[in-house]
């Protein structure tokens, strides 16, 4: 009965790890997604997060604790999301790959993207 328990535990907590923590494979890091045409540019930062001293020009400023409440008014294209760090990112993209958003690329503020050359 306690290796049942133990393992119910032991599978949640590696669950919950691997979608904080696990990168999300497939999207690129870009230095800016902003295609006038096809792309929209959102910013899942908090918003204490001073946005006017970083270069990034956002579509749409909806946090990601807010994702959930506002997913209604993300147009459906595809996305290039801004996020704080690695943490804020994997959950932000993970939501969205789940509500069916095809997000194309992404940026972090605090690191930048390193070109393959």
């Amino acid at each position: 009965m306690n290796t049942y328990i133990i393992l119910i535990v032991s599978s949640l907590l590696c669950i919950m790890l691997y979608k904080r923590y696990f990168p999300v494979l497939g999207i690129p890091c870009k230095k800016s997604g902003h295609d006038k045409t096809s792309t929209v540019v959102l910013d899942i930062r908090d918003y204490n997060i001073d946005v006017n001293q970083s270069q990034n020009r956002s579509d749409m400023r909806i946090p990601y604790a807010y994702l959930k409440r506002f997913i209604q008014e993300i147009p459906h294209q595809k996305i290039h999301v801004i996020a704080n760090d690695r943490l804020e990112l994997n959950l932000g993209l993970r939501y969205l790959r789940s509500k069916g958003y095809q997000v194309a690329s992404y940026q972090l503020s605090n690191c930048p993207c390193r070109e393959k050359e």
